[in-house]
């Protein structure tokens, strides 16, 4: 037991250093809920283990990574970080035991996108302090890099990959950005005004009806709707309205043409009107 709560506050230490750049000991004290001395305590055994990894620097009264930090509790996968930052839990990493001798479970394992760590400690930095930063991005309508200056507010978990949530500058709106097409060296700026508060899509809830396809024949139907719990043959969800988009492909539901057979479409949504302006494509 004790063995599993060093290892837990040993991978925060670590999370929080490479990924945020710097930690110190009330990062332990306030997610642990332990004292002053015990936090200090267990920073010191951390140091004591991997000396080469941590540095103390005064003016930012925090332990930061040195240049040759190398981690021993966390993977440096960015969905391992963006896990915590969004659920406020630790991965485990580890595998549970088979029941009876028999794996009975398999988790696909998708490639994990690149993301620097020094990109995710700028952007962080600029969350957390309400910051304008000025970025580099890359797309796939425009390869070679762009300079952009942005306001972060928010990570987004759309199934496959993270995106950021931000004011952007250049289009003077709130914009999403794949946050594994960040390049370079971030800057970060003055405050913005430029908040979560603001953000129109952000703070509208939109309510999707779904249904299954009325091509499908009503035992198809049925399959459909126990599947979903559906109620009175729909299913309603609520969600952002900028995430409306995302939604709608992680439940593979297209909105601008019909699949030809409808086993392969199986969900509709009813009221495409009501959510249109919401649709990338408009």
């Amino acid at each position: 037991m004790e063995k599993t709560i060093t290892h837990q506050r040993f991978q925060l230490l670590e999370l929080l250093a490479y990924w945020e750049g710097r930690v110190n000991a009330k990062d332990l004290e306030s997610y642990f809920k332990l004292s002053r001395q015990q936090s200090s305590a267990d920073i010191n055994r951390y140091k004591q283990q991997l000396p080469n990894n941590l540095h103390y620097c005064t003016s930012h009264k925090a332990y930061l990574p040195t240049a040759t930090f190398t981690p021993r509790y966390i993977s440096t996968r960015p969905d391992e970080y963006l896990h915590w930052f969004h659920s406020g839990h630790l991965s485990t990493g580890e595998r549970q035991l088979p029941v009876y001798g028999i794996s009975l479970s398999e988790n696909l394992q998708l490639p994990a996108r690149k993301i620097a760590p020094e990109i995710m400690r700028g952007l962080v930095a600029a969350m957390r302090q309400q910051k304008r930063i000025d970025v580099d991005y890359v797309s796939l309508n425009n390869p070679n890099r762009e300079g952009r200056t942005i306001a972060p507010h928010s990570f987004i978990n759309t199934g496959l990959r993270w995106h950021l949530r931000a004011w952007c500058e250049k289009s003077e709106d709130y914009r999403d950005f794949v946050l594994s097409r960040f390049r370079g060296v971030p800057l970060l700026r003055d405050k913005t005004q430029h908040t979560t508060e603001q953000d129109y899509g952000w703070n509208t809830l939109v309510t999707i009806i779904l249904q299954p396809d009325p091509r499908l024949s009503p035992a198809k139907c049925e399959v459909l709707e126990n599947d979903y719990q559906m109620q009175n043959g729909q299913l309603h969800i609520t969600t952002k309205g900028c995430l409306v988009q995302y939604l709608l492909r992680e439940m593979q539901v297209s909105t601008k043409m019909l699949d030809g057979t409808p086993e392969a479409q199986q969900l509709i949504c009813v009221n495409l009107l009501d959510i249109k302006e919401w649709l990338f494509e408009g």
